[in-house]
């Protein structure tokens, strides 16, 4: 991978598709730093567009950090990025935590998000938000217990049941860095996350298109899921939903296809604003 430095801090990323594409840049969420590599292999998104994910601050080769790092600064650094590679103006696709990035990304840069594809942020909405809250907690409380990998395993497993054979055949070596990045999720990563505010108001600030994504295995898994899907739908002025069947939280690993097809769509539909 590439590296940058922005604003001191060393973020490695990765490019693919055409200089002349749209620029995507893909912002991943937390446990599993290589989560939109599968995206880079889909003609439907590479054959087109100028696709870039990198390593948040923490992850893999990106710099360490000593403590918690707020969402707004983990903004900063993609804006960064987008700079360090002339992008005045991008398509955001954010998952899990890093779909939070990208909504404050759009709430602090709004000029230079052009549409937003959200992938099951991690937000804390409805009657769901003080047990997703809780399970944090107990996720970091773990993993300082027991260390990163019962902590890791019980995270994911509980997003994406019976992951591990898919992950490894996907992503052979990911469970490891996954370990290895364990500090970053469970200390910088989730001090930043539960600090962070976003509600029905800031939502109803974004103007831009946005894709809403939600796997359809995911409800059944935790109600929150559902309820940031419906409260985005309803909030976003600019917003259309996608259900992808047989997926849950790690969609884009469990079905790249699919999700490099939506995205492309989407995309289509709502051309680089510059």
């Amino acid at each position: 991978m590439e590296r940058a430095v922005v604003d001191g801090v060393t973020v490695e990323y990765e490019v693919a598709g055409p200089a002349t594409g749209e620029p995507v840049v893909c912002v991943h969420g937390a446990f599993i730093a290589a989560t939109f590599r599968p995206l880079l292999w889909e003609p439907a998104l590479t054959g087109r567009y100028r696709l870039v994910r990198y390593h948040r601050r923490g992850y893999a080769g990106s710099s360490r950090a000593p403590g918690p790092v707020s969402v707004s600064r983990q903004a900063a650094d993609c804006l960064g990025l987008l700079r360090h590679l002339g992008a005045d103006r991008a398509h955001v696709v954010g998952h899990s935590l890093g779909a939070c990035v990208a909504l404050q990304l759009a709430l602090d840069a709004p000029g230079v998000v052009s549409t937003l594809s959200l992938l099951e942020p991690a937000l804390f909405v409805g009657d769901s938000a003080a047990a997703y809250r809780e399970g944090l907690l107990r996720s970091r409380d773990l993993y300082r217990r027991v260390g990163g990998a019962a902590a890791v395993d019980q995270a994911v497993a509980a997003r994406w049941p019976g992951y591990r054979p898919a992950l490894e055949r996907i992503l052979p070596g990911a469970f490891d860095q996954a370990v290895a990045d364990a500090e970053t999720v469970f200390e910088m990563d989730a001090g930043g996350h539960l600090d962070w505010r976003f509600d029905q108001t800031d939502a109803q600030r974004i103007s831009q298109p946005a894709l809403v994504v939600l796997g359809g295995d995911s409800a059944a898994l935790h109600p929150r899921f559902g309820e940031t899907h419906q409260m985005l739908l309803q909030c976003l002025p600019d917003a259309q939903g996608l259900v992808l069947p047989g997926t849950t939280h790690f969609m884009q690993m469990e079905d790249p296809a699919a999700t490099a097809q939506a995205l492309a769509d989407f995309f289509t539909e709502h051309p680089l604003r510059r």
